[in-house]
């Protein structure tokens, strides 16, 4: 490996810090989001079903032990 001048890596330095900048100051973002792109594309899954089901079931479950402390119940008695 031959060895670089100081001269040689400044010079790759300030280049590399003038990439940076432009990416910094005009980031360059996809047309269409990631999460748009995906979107319905487990719609007719029955396991993506179940753990919509799973999820609804559980927020809800989170709710009740909610009510019931905001209430002064002991939950876990």
């Amino acid at each position: 490996m031959s060895a670089l001048s100081i001269e040689e890596r400044v010079a790759a330095l300030e280049a590399e810090v003038v990439f940076l900048k432009q990416k910094v100051e005009n980031p360059v973002f996809p047309a269409t989001p990631w999460w748009e792109k995906i979107a319905g594309t487990f719609a007719q899954d029955s396991a993506y079903k179940e753990a919509m089901k799973l999820g609804r079931q559980y927020r809800k479950s989170l709710r009740r032990c909610s009510v019931r402390k905001s209430k002064g119940k002991d939950v876990h008695s």
